[in-house]
């Protein structure tokens, strides 16, 4: 029987997350495996918290959405037998796109809670440098010949054009400005050394120039000015508003983290970070996928019994500003929010497909020690061919974080 002795679910806690620096498509990973930047990570966690036995992993859960090549052969079984876990700790491979991470600990988290694990391993890597969105798939013609959805769908950047044309107040000034903040936030988390004690150093090879240590992210462009951003041109469509400035790149890397049952953590002298409240998958039309975080975000807040106003701070995935502009028109918010991404987002970070839902998550846990007066956060995030995912977490050192959520 899983659960307590009575059939409770147990509390789930978030212990630590980490990730790799993340990289410019044919940068700075260039000659990096895929695996290799996974299993960098999950050592970083096991190194970062001693008082983990190995042995206790339950499992380990790796989402890729190209799962081809040094990201493909059940990542997650191969990452943790690279990394060092003992043979008797299981793993496994995730695909849900964008939403690979959030899903891996999901899952994970609703295992843990159901009593048929206590401690796991959960996270993503993309290498779309090596492995571009989409390489190796065979669309079904069926998609396009049936009119099941519109062929825009499977582009995601004329998705967000598509996002423009629906809500026609979101500009593309007004998109720029998004993106010229995010930049603005990042470098300014940057100097104040918010971003970097999550950063696992990753040794990276260059046939020019030989071996070199990555400790900080590729693509920020701290210099980036709204002139700059205005001059760019719009690839998804002529005179269109979505560009490489007010969009998330192609990027590499890879993020884990440690859950746990509350009770085991506690057992094991772990600290948690953040406790899971809820979360919520939902779908929506593919061709404007970037709305997906509103109706999981409604779900998730439903099923939990909160309000968005409960929500004292918000990582919300910036694939590309119109999508988090059109969440923040729907629950009122406004766009310098200082709730909203306050050490930026994915415009300036990057987007690594499936491995940023837990950058979003470590990034939150970070703020949540920050700011022990916000009792709950939320991570979101927009998911390829239609889709969306929210998580919901309560803050640990909120001095109401013993009472029932």
């Amino acid at each position: 029987m899983f659960g307590s002795a009575r059939g409770q679910l147990r509390d789930v806690v978030f212990v630590d997350g980490v990730r790799t620096p993340f990289g410019k498509a044919k940068g700075v990973y260039v000659e990096t495996r895929a695996d290799d930047l996974i299993v960098r990570v999950i050592r970083e966690l096991l190194r970062r918290n001693p008082s983990l036995p190995p042995d206790r992993v339950d499992e380990v859960a790796v989402a890729a959405t190209t799962q081809i090549g040094d990201q493909g052969l059940t990542i997650g079984r191969t990452a943790g037998i690279l990394a060092g876990l003992p043979r008797s700790v299981p793993g496994y491979a995730i695909d849900r796109m964008c939403a690979g991470a959030v899903t891996a600990v999901t899952t994970t988290a609703s295992s843990i809670a159901v009593g048929a694990y206590d401690v796991a391993v959960a996270g993503g890597v993309e290498h779309m440098g090596r492995h571009p969105m989409g390489e190796g798939a065979d669309i079904n013609p069926r998609f396009i010949a049936e009119r099941l959805v519109d062929p825009s769908a499977l582009v995601m950047g004329s998705t967000a054009e598509n996002l423009h044309d629906r809500f026609p107040a979101i500009t593309r000034a007004r998109a720029d400005a998004f993106a010229l903040a995010s930049q603005e936030k990042v470098a300014k988390a940057y100097a104040n050394g918010q971003i970097q004690p999550d950063l696992v150093p990753m040794a990276a090879r260059h046939a020019d120039s030989g071996w070199d240590l990555v400790t900080a992210d590729e693509p920020p462009r701290p210099t980036t000015t709204l002139d700059a951003l205005a001059g760019l041109r719009t690839p998804f469509r002529p005179h269109g508003r979505v560009t490489a400035g007010n969009a998330a790149g192609i990027n590499d890397g890879a993020t884990g983290c440690l859950l746990a049952a509350a009770d085991v953590a506690a057992e094991l002298g772990l600290t948690a970070k953040m406790t899971l409240v809820g979360y919520a998958f939902a779908g929506v039309d593919p061709e404007v996928m970037g709305v997906g975080p509103i109706p999981s975000t409604e779900k998730a807040l439903a099923r939990t019994g909160l309000a968005i106003d409960d929500i004292g701070l918000f990582e919300l995935n910036e694939a590309f500003a119109v999508q988090v502009l059109a969440f923040l028109d729907h629950f009122g918010i406004a766009d310098d929010d200082p709730r909203v991404n306050p050490y930026g987002g994915a415009i300036a970070l990057g987007h690594p497909l499936a491995s940023s839902g837990v950058r979003l998550m470590t990034q939150l846990a970070r703020q949540f020690a920050e700011h022990p007066e916000v009792r709950y956060g939320m991570t979101a995030m927009c998911v390829g061919l239609g889709m969306g995912a929210t998580t919901i977490w309560a803050n640990p050192h909120h001095p109401a974080a013993g009472d029932a959520a």
